[in-house]
């Protein structure tokens, strides 16, 4: 079944978007994530390297947390619609066993030719109720 994008008319500054949780995320989540980007830094499969390293154990990364933001964007988007634009700013860990819910809200709309554009607010949170990754991002609909 094909997902409609948003219709313009129907979605307003300040309406949050549907939020999306992982987790609890494991140790396998995160070893997994560094085959898939590449990116092999002990700390985030290693708890021994972890904790020589000062931190309380394995963190998650920072990039799985975006494209946890992504995910949730693209799902409320639907097939038609397009991310352009995602950033990101890392302000907090979050560890295995943790709970990642991404939550997102309309911060502008707007129209430009026949694109229709959002402007949204992103931000991850943990069942501690810290948000640790902060985040904007651009789409369109058609």
């Amino acid at each position: 079944m094909t997902r409609k994008s948003p219709a313009f008319q129907d979605i307003n500054v300040g309406q949050e978007i549907p939020s999306l949780t992982a987790g609890p995320v494991t140790l396998q989540d995160l070893a997994e994530w560094c085959g898939a980007e590449e990116d092999y830094l002990d700390i985030h499969y290693d708890q021994a390297a972890a904790k020589a390293a000062g931190l309380p154990g394995c963190v998650v990364q920072g990039t799985f947390k975006c494209a946890l933001l992504g995910k949730m964007v693209t799902d409320w988007l639907g097939e038609s619609g397009t991310l352009r634009k995602v950033q990101t700013s890392y302000r907090g860990m979050d560890f295995p066993g943790d709970i990642i819910t991404c939550r997102g809200v309309v911060t502008d709309k707007y129209a430009d030719g026949e694109e229709q554009y959002f402007e949204l607010e992103l931000w991850t949170e943990n069942q501690r109720g810290e948000k640790t990754t902060l985040g904007s991002a651009v789409v369109s609909v058609p």
